[in-house]
């Protein structure tokens, strides 16, 4: 019984938020920045693509609950890992596929589950696996932003199809 925490950026923090939270085993989700230059940057800064950071969620997890795989392999199904530096209509550098190992455990578990999407998705993954390094908060409305905001319109047409694809895809580790 070993928690553990990966940092993981697929385009905009609030759909990765809110599809890892339904999950059992996860204990918290944090919607952060990382990967850049700026030190503290704030939403806007991230926005305009010049700071290098990306969007991302901080994932803790019990892997006695669920495994590292399911967290890694749910990474790859609720979002497009073929996409460079994008999902959907949201375009930047700050959206791109990453994943920011804190260890070499973490990096190992990294690149077999981006071979495995790889397979999956027919080849083209573009995800990069970069170092972790400063790790900032995002703003507090961030945080949980689904929940906050079931009816906002980018919740309804982006967030909520992949909450519902995690659903179902997982549906054994899925809370009641």
């Amino acid at each position: 019984m070993a928690t553990q925490t990966f940092v993981l950026a697929g385009g905009c923090f609030w759909c990765l938020d809110a599809a890892y939270r339904p999950l059992r085993g996860v204990s918290e989700v944090l919607s952060n920045y990382t990967g850049g230059t700026l030190q503290n940057p704030s939403y806007e800064q991230v926005c305009t693509g010049t700071t290098g950071h990306a969007e991302a969620v901080a994932v803790t997890f019990d892997d006695a609950v669920i495994p590292a795989d399911v967290i890694l392999d749910a990474f790859f199904t609720m979002h497009d890992p073929r996409q460079l530096n994008r999902q959907g209509n949201d375009v930047g550098t700050q959206y791109r596929s990453a994943m920011f190992p804190t260890d070499e455990a973490q990096t190992e578990l990294f690149e077999t589950a981006r071979a495995r999407a790889d397979e999956l998705w027919g080849g083209g993954v573009v995800t990069t696996i970069e170092p972790l390094g400063a790790v900032y908060p995002a703003e507090d409305y961030h945080q949980d932003f689904f929940a906050k905001n079931p009816t906002q319109g980018y919740c309804l047409a982006v967030a909520l199809p992949k909450v519902n694809k995690i659903r179902a895809s997982y549906a054994d580790y899925v809370t009641a």
